[in-house]
């Protein structure tokens, strides 16, 4: 076990402005400087991060959705499990990544998935306002899931 208590790990493409917003927070959760908590912005899940979650005690993922308009268009936080039916390739989701994770070293850290609602998804860098506050928001989750653990607090 490492001494990483927990990994943040923000997902999504920078280049297509709300999509981005899962590295942004990412970004803004390492700026934080606490030597429990580390995080990665990458642009996909890939196989070869299930190496790095057998070692930490909780994960986080934070990723967009498209905001469709309709109920429940805030910031969803869930509790993850195990997807065990779930085949991985070159990109993945969440779950068959802990999948693999569990297949291969035999451990699951406490896993949680954060998704942002996004409502412009074209070319460019900058988020709209509905990404933007949902930044702040997740910010704000992350904190609450990581205080709530029973292994470790910031």
């Amino acid at each position: 076990m490492s001494d990483i208590n927990c990994l943040v790990i923000g997902y999504g493409n920078t280049l297509r402005s709300d999509d981005g917003v899962g590295q942004i927070v990412a970004t803004k959760v390492e700026e934080w400087g606490l030597g429990n908590i580390t995080s990665l912005a990458v642009h996909q899940l890939t196989p070869e991060l299930a190496e790095l979650l057998a070692r930490v005690q909780m994960v986080i993922f934070v990723d967009v959705y498209i905001a469709d308009g309709g109920e429940n268009q805030g910031l969803q936080v869930y509790r993850l499990e195990v997807d065990g039916n779930s085949q991985m390739g070159h990109t993945a989701n969440p779950r068959s990544l802990l999948g693999l994770t569990e297949k291969v070293y035999r451990v699951v850290p406490e896993s949680w998935w954060i998704v942002i609602p996004g409502v412009n998804f074209e070319f460019g860098e900058q988020l709209s306002d509905v990404a933007e506050s949902g930044v702040s928001v997740a910010l704000s989750e992350i904190y609450k899931l990581v205080n709530s653990s029973s292994d470790f607090k910031m």
